[in-house]
């Protein structure tokens, strides 16, 4: 199953349908979230403990940190070549492998003063075994960037179905032996590893022979990218750190699982589609065509879905902790429901890097990147002294709606949207919302509260709260709904059930 290539002469090969692509790109993120989502329970339950996850977590912040160096801006780049040949492939390779050797040793270098910083002897070998698995990246970037840009999201789903498989079985694996917190380490390289040979399985696209003629482009574009994802990395994935330094072990275990369990679950909701949606994009901005329709519709597709989850996620966050990671874990579920909030405000303006970088808003976009990670580290660090654990996750609240405020003007004026359609879209998701969250709250106030409800109880409240969530979006008439209802009839079985959803919907 070989994604066909290019022609010499730049000439693209047949593309899948976005709603094709979309749904192996839904298929991918659900097995791979699966695989993973099972791997973090099974080893937070029988394995590791809070303080065990928190050292991880510091190594990998730090590792994360530096890799925004590993892409360069390479996906985006490719993504947004009227043509590509062969020559540019090998332009493109090359600077991937010379960029993974960067990250690499940058890794590696920091291996020590993280272990004196934190006084973690540990962390320096686990940074070491990190470092090791960006060696791979090279294999995978130009291969993945190809696949996306002639939406082959079959062979997607085969590299990161076979990533995170590999991750999954070597993580338990080792963690069932005895390694600690390093069995998180030694799947972080097995799944690069994996990532990168299958890429080249599905897509040959070897770094190999070098060539380095005519690279410039790359580099100038390469790099204006790179330093906005490095501003994006450093309020990203420097929490841990700050709150590992403030606040000790246990308490960054405790942030990073809630952060964690969140970014996974909204993941599970939005990740895939995203990645259909930039190719998409640069097609609509290639014709000439408005963007702020399209737009209206990704915003009304995310929110009828995501806020209803996220704050879904919130309000059960002590029955779902409970049930995923037992009782040794329970403290997690407070900061799990402040954490899952905080995503209601950052699925409210989409893909705002993408956006900007499509449309040549960069230099504007890294301003705001600059202001954005200064208040977010400050209300993180202010959050986490004053109050705790418990502080750190109210920072990530107050940092959403600082979020909303300022990147507002800035989308608006890239996609043009009509502000009263999207304020319209916003009300109908947050009616949706409150019916799919009706049931549980009533539960909460009548029979069992969060701390002592059943789980048959809990997913009675989600299934009967699934079902005035439909009923609200067909009474709403919300435009997110045709989109849903035309995705249905992709899915496996999905065209038996299509025809009943459309005379629903339109009785």
């Amino acid at each position: 199953m070989t994604a066909p290539s290019p022609t010499d002469d730049g000439r693209e090969p047949a593309t899948m349908s976005v709603a094709n692509a979309a749904v192996w790109a839904m298929a991918g993120q659900y097995l791979s979230f699966a695989i993973q989502f099972l791997t973090s329970v099974i080893i937070s339950r029988f394995f590791l403990t809070p303080p065990e996850v928190g050292l991880f977590s510091i190594a990998l912040a730090a590792a994360m940190v530096v890799s925004v160096l590993q892409d360069f801006g390479l996906t985006r780049y490719i993504a947004g070549l009227p043509r590509i040949d062969a020559e540019a492939q090998a332009r493109c390779s090359s600077v991937a492998l010379t960029f993974s050797f960067v990250v690499a040793g940058l890794i590696a270098a920091l291996a020590l003063p993280m272990a004196h910083a934190y006084h973690q002897p540990a962390l320096a070998p686990m940074l070491l075994i990190i470092a090791g698995s960006y060696l791979f990246v090279p294999l995978a970037v130009v291969p993945m960037a190809l696949m996306a840009r002639t939406m082959s999201f079959r062979c997607h789903f085969s590299v990161n179905v076979g990533g995170a498989l590999a991750q999954g079985i070597v993580a338990l694996t080792l963690a069932a032996m005895g390694f600690s917190a390093f069995a998180l380490a030694w799947a972080t390289l097995a799944n690069g590893a994996a990532r990168g040979i299958i890429a080249q399985w599905m897509r040959p696209a070897l770094p190999w022979p070098l060539r380095f003629d005519g690279v410039k482009p790359i580099v100038t574009t390469g790099s204006r990218l790179t330093f906005l994802y490095g501003w994006g990395a450093l309020g990203t994935r420097t929490p841990d750190m700050i709150v590992g330094k403030l606040l000790g072990l246990l308490a960054v275990g405790l942030y990073s699982r809630a952060t964690s369990l969140s970014d996974q679950f909204r993941m599970l909701m939005s990740g895939a589609i995203g990645s259909v949606f930039f190719p998409a994009f640069a097609r609509i901005r290639d014709r000439g065509d408005p963007l702020g329709p399209a737009y209206a519709r990704v915003i009304a597709g995310y929110t009828a879905i995501i806020w209803p989850g996220m704050a879904g996620l919130a309000l059960a966050a002590a029955p779902v902790v409970r049930l995923l990671y037992g009782a040794k874990w329970m403290a997690v579920a407070p900061l799990l429901s402040t954490i899952s909030l905080t995503e209601i405000f950052l699925v409210m303006l989409p893909m705002h890097t993408d956006l900007s970088i499509l449309m040549g808003r960069t230099n504007r976009l890294i301003g705001l990147y600059m202001v954005d990670t200064a208040v977010s580290l400050s209300l993180l660090a202010a959050g986490s002294l004053l109050w705790g654990t418990q502080g750190a996750a109210f920072s990530r609240l107050i940092y959403g709606a600082f979020w909303v405020l300022l990147y507002g003007r800035f989308i608006h004026g890239i996609a043009g949207f009509n502000v009263r359609a999207v304020i319209l879209i916003y009300a109908k998701s947050a009616i949706a919302c409150l019916a799919a969250l009706a049931p549980l709250v009533l539960t909460y106030l009548l029979w069992a509260g969060p701390y002592v409800i059943s789980t048959g109880l809990l997913f009675a409240n989600v299934a009967l709260g699934g079902g005035l969530w439909l009923a609200a979006m067909i009474g709403l008439h919300h435009p997110a709904l045709d989109d849903l209802i035309g995705l249905v009839a992709h899915l496996p079985g999905g065209r038996k059930i299509h025809p009943l959803l459309r005379t629903m919907v339109r009785v």
